[in-house]
């Protein structure tokens, strides 16, 4: 890699027009990318495009003027010391927040560079351009800011937020909590009817481990199964089939866990609690994303649980 320190005035131009047509790529796949679902936000980054165009486009100028019609191909992966951006399917995966920080973190990091490569050039129609560049850099967040007033008012950004949260919702939180309530409700019956019947933590536990199992898998494919997520906004199926199977077995792993313990009354003492935090926990995740009241949501899980609870205590006193 080449030292920053060793690039001539040809090379920073070149390197600097390199450096505004991959801003100006990124800022344009973001706005493709958010076009459907953010629309506002992404008539931002196309307003961001034509302001790096307008940047490339000068000092495309002043390089022809000074060296000819040919321009090297000089990367940011090329100079060690230079800041490389992250494709934008990277940063797109982390949510429209990180987004709109990386677009922020791009124009820092571009006004750092022009300010280093105007102390680096001896012709002072460059370093003109170059300081007059890193200003422009430096308001560019403040500009984008004055785009978003007029674009992006903060009904729109809450408009959009509420949207990615809905999703959020949609495809995460309610497969995910599916089967967090089927593996922790329907595993209580046969998990407690071994115990009592045994009167052995390890063969409740190996009962417990064989339902949670079954039923993280049996509740995984249905999920997938049950639509394609198109129509229905849900999104993949199969990451929605992956969060309930997992949250299915977990929900009934944990209260199989305690049985590990040799003392049969230590165990089902642990058993218990531990049944009733994931109710509770099921409860709040109920009341904060479904606006379910606390209340009725633990009313509604804890009756349900403890009937469930009981009807496994009365199988295994049976046996």
């Amino acid at each position: 890699m080449r030292k920053f320190q060793t690039l001539n005035d040809q090379e920073i131009l070149a390197l600097a027009i390199s450096n505004e047509e991959e801003d100006s790529r990124i800022y344009a796949d973001f706005s493709y990318a958010l076009r459907e679902k953010y629309p506002d936000t992404a008539r931002i980054f196309t307003d961001m495009v034509h302001e790096e165009n307008e940047h490339r486009r000068d000092l495309i100028d002043l390089y022809v003027r000074r060296f000819g019609q040919h321009i090297p191909l000089i990367r940011r992966q090329d100079i060690a010391g230079v800041m490389v951006r992250r494709p934008a399917w990277q940063v797109q995966g982390m949510g429209i927040e990180a987004v709109r920080g990386h677009a922020r973190q791009m124009e820092l990091d571009a006004a750092r560079f022009y300010r280093q490569a105007a102390l680096r050039t001896t012709d002072a129609a460059t370093r003109k351009l170059l300081g007059d560049l890193a200003v422009a850099e430096d308001r560019h967040e403040q500009v984008a800011g004055e785009i978003a007033q007029n674009r992006l008012p903060a009904s729109k950004r809450e408009d959009e937020d509420e949207d990615a949260r809905r999703r959020f919702v949609l495809q995460v939180i309610q497969p995910g909590l599916v089967g967090l309530m089927d593996g922790s409700v329907s595993t209580l019956a046969p998990v407690f009817a071994a115990a009592f019947a045994s009167h052995r933590p390890w063969e409740a536990f190996l009962v417990g481990i064989a339902a949670s199992v079954g039923a993280g898998i049996s509740m995984g494919f249905a999920e997938a199964l049950s639509d394609d997520g198109k129509l229905s906004g849900r999104g993949a199926p199969v990451l929605r089939g992956l969060i309930c199977g997992l949250m299915t077995t977990a929900g009934g792993i944990g209260h199989t866990v305690p049985f590990l313990i040799d003392r049969f009354s230590v165990a089902m003492s642990v058993a218990m609690v531990v049944v009733v935090v994931e109710l509770l926990l099921i409860s709040w995740v109920r009341w904060r994303y479904q606006d379910t009241p606390f209340g009725s949501a633990v009313v509604q899980i804890v009756f349900g649980g403890a009937l469930v609870f009981a009807a496994g205590i009365l199988i295994g006193s049976a046996g």
